[in-house]
């Protein structure tokens, strides 16, 4: 399968990363920047052809380009067993997201980008009613797919169960959760589980739950759109294990 990866930012990271690229097409009319002359760096440093085109060109790939893409290898989904390697390979506890029923392509965008951020080991997301992983993802998390594994998985509440048999804890974000997030020993291994936009985390996830808690808040509105609510849960896990950061 191939992927049409569409912007600068994303084009470059795959290059950083080095996800295998056919081809990489750059408007004509864009001229060079900054930004350009390092891909155009980068892909003659691995000896990726790429070619200047005309906008009718770019635009068949991809309808916001900023005028560049790269045809590459499609991005792989991986084991969520390899994310737990990862971490002892690192000597690090187990850091991992969930998405439970997330549909939003910004939203997952986002927290992908935040996952790269604060040390995230991997996303689990299952196949059923959720994202996935495509083309899209690449540019709505600003190229950060290219550094974050996803696995993708049957059974959610299975895959919980697996993880905690590991010795992971488990801790949802709820806004009627019992602990606020602070009041949670958060070092420990664990796997943080983020709720859908709509209903949030489903009662099967959630009572699978070794905690469930709840972002702080003073205004009116009772919950934070999805992708805030990671950011600040991800951000009090790298907290307690890195005080001396804060």
């Amino acid at each position: 399968m191939q992927d049409v990866i569409s912007g600068k930012n994303p084009v470059k990271e795959a290059l950083k990363a080095g996800r295998k690229i056919h081809k990489i097409f750059i408007g004509k009319f864009k001229g060079v920047d900054k930004a350009i002359d390092k891909i155009i760096s980068l892909a003659k440093e691995r000896d990726i052809p790429y070619s200047w085109v005309d906008n009718y060109t770019l635009q068949k790939y991809s309808k916001f380009s900023q005028g560049i893409v790269a045809l590459a290898e499609g991005k792989q989904y991986s084991d969520y067993r390899e994310f737990l390697l990862d971490a002892k390979n690192k000597n690090e506890m187990p850091f991992i997201v969930i998405l439970d029923s997330l549909e939003d392509p910004q939203n997952f965008g986002a927290i992908i980008r935040t996952c790269d951020a604060a040390g995230v080991h991997g996303i689990i997301i299952p196949k059923n009613r959720s994202v996935s992983v495509t083309p899209t993802i690449g540019k709505t998390s600003a190229g950060a797919i290219e550094y974050v594994k996803v696995a993708r998985v049957a059974n959610l509440s299975s895959t919980i169960n697996d993880l905690k048999d590991q010795g992971l804890w488990v801790v949802g974000i709820d806004h009627l959760g019992s602990n606020k997030m602070s009041e949670v020993d958060l070092k420990m291994p664990i796997a943080i589980v983020v709720g859908g936009e709509n209903k949030g985390i489903t009662p099967l996830v959630k009572s699978r739950c070794d905690y469930v808690v709840r972002i702080p808040m003073k205004g009116k509105i009772s919950s934070l759109n999805a992708s805030v609510a990671a950011a600040l849960m991800l951000y009090e896990v790298y907290r307690q294990r890195n005080p001396k950061k804060f």
